[in-house]
């Protein structure tokens, strides 16, 4: 009778222990990933003449535009990716071809918008690219290179450190804990990225020449690489941590033009630092979020 007693507890032991188990990949979290695709990093762009509606070329570069977030996309899903979320994040932010993404995938167009180019971003993703990107306004060579606005900043500071939109992003993207894990645009904004964040997958599609010349990949080898580096990059997920900047955020944005500044400075909380900069502290990044988009596209006669 005890030895029936013991192979019973012994059983039911057992089915509670098989019925509880899970497969890895059921108890692995789903791996999401936020894409913020820019337009002057993607293959084959070294002009306005592939950026912008009425452009001779801007409709093609479109559509290389679409394939190299599909590319991102598709070799991320063969590492495990999830899901995703795309941030439209150039220009008008209405430039890619949405009727060619797959249906579980959430697009996020237009603007102005809170979060700008990482719009949509929270703690539940585990990982960020940055796909189609340029180098900051401050670097001597890079293709298109411009830190938010090419017409207005001659810099943007964030804590005393110059940065590139690179640099600004991955700190929002730190702010809720995703790291950034690959990047892609010419040498010199991959190289700002390493630089700034370490190790990342990087996929040079481009050599800068200029500001407006550059030795590029065709659009085909461009996306496989972006594809292979995607890939790459959530293979070693677990090899990448978050880029952290510690309040207060200190904002300082410097003008190519004096007058913007002095303007600029009228407004309560910002200080004027010179003639061409003016300084914003902020409590969060997404407050710091918040007023570069104001700063970027505020104007008296906007409408409607």
């Amino acid at each position: 009778m005890k030895l029936w007693r013991t192979i019973g507890v012994a059983t039911a032991v057992l089915a509670v222990g098989v019925l509880g188990m899970t497969s890895p990949a059921a108890a692995q979290r789903p791996i999401k990933v936020f894409i913020s695709i820019d337009m002057e990093g993607i293959t084959g762009v070294v002009s306005s003449d592939q950026l912008g509606p009425g452009s001779f070329e801007y409709d093609k570069f479109r559509q290389y535009m679409t394939s190299e977030a599909l590319a991102a996309m598709a070799g991320a899903r063969e590492a495990g990716a999830t899901e995703f979320v795309v941030a439209d994040s150039h220009g008008n932010m209405q430039n890619l071809l949405i009727d060619q993404f797959p249906d579980d995938v959430t697009i996020i167009r237009g603007g102005p918008r809170p979060w700008s180019m990482m719009q949509g971003i929270d703690s539940t993703f585990s990982a960020a690219m940055f796909i189609g990107y340029h180098a900051a306004t401050t670097n001597p060579l890079g293709i298109r290179a411009h830190t938010m606005s090419s017409a207005m900043y001659a810099g943007v500071r964030l804590n005393g450190k110059y940065m590139p939109e690179s640099g600004v992003n991955a700190a929002l993207a730190g702010s809720v804990g995703v790291p950034v894990v690959m990047v892609s645009g010419d040498d010199r904004a991959v190289g700002e990225v390493k630089a700034m964040l370490g190790d990342v997958e990087g996929a040079v599609v481009k050599h800068a020449i200029g500001f407006h010349a550059g030795a590029t990949l065709t659009p085909a080898a461009g996306q496989a690489l972006i594809k292979a580096k995607a890939k790459a990059a959530i293979a070693r997920l677990s090899s990448f941590h978050p880029y952290v900047v510690t309040g207060p955020y200190v904002l300082d944005l410097t003008y190519k033009n004096y007058r913007p500044a002095e303007v600029m400075a009228l407004l309560p909380g910002i200080e004027r630092v010179d003639a061409h900069t003016v300084r914003f502290t902020g409590r969060t990044m997404g407050e710091v979020s918040r007023f570069l988009v104001f700063a970027d596209t505020y104007r008296g006669d906007l409408t409607p």
